[in-house]
């Protein structure tokens, strides 16, 4: 599964804490064998997010992304806050 990185995304996840980005590499991990695996809370977004999708690196952090035709593509890391575009 092929994922691409917003530079948005990689810009945040440059300032995110240590643990964060080692809980981040371990939920990616996950997500690249089953992105609805159960352990990753992955759900739909509504409202003006409506085409996207999120799951949870931690109990704080999220990863928001969007499913393309042979891609995925990961927007936003960030606390709860991520969802306030």
């Amino acid at each position: 599964m092929d994922i691409v990185y917003s530079t948005h995304f990689a810009k945040t996840y440059k300032r995110l804490p240590r643990s964060v980005k080692i809980s981040a590499e371990k939920k990616e991990k996950l997500f690249r064998e089953n992105p609805f695996d159960k352990r990753l809370k992955t759900h739909k977004l509504h409202g003006k997010l409506t085409d996207l999708w999120s799951f949870s690196v931690d109990e704080r952090h999220r990863i928001i992304f969007e499913f393309g035709e042979d891609v995925i593509y990961f927007h936003l890391i960030g606390n709860h806050g991520v969802y306030d575009l």
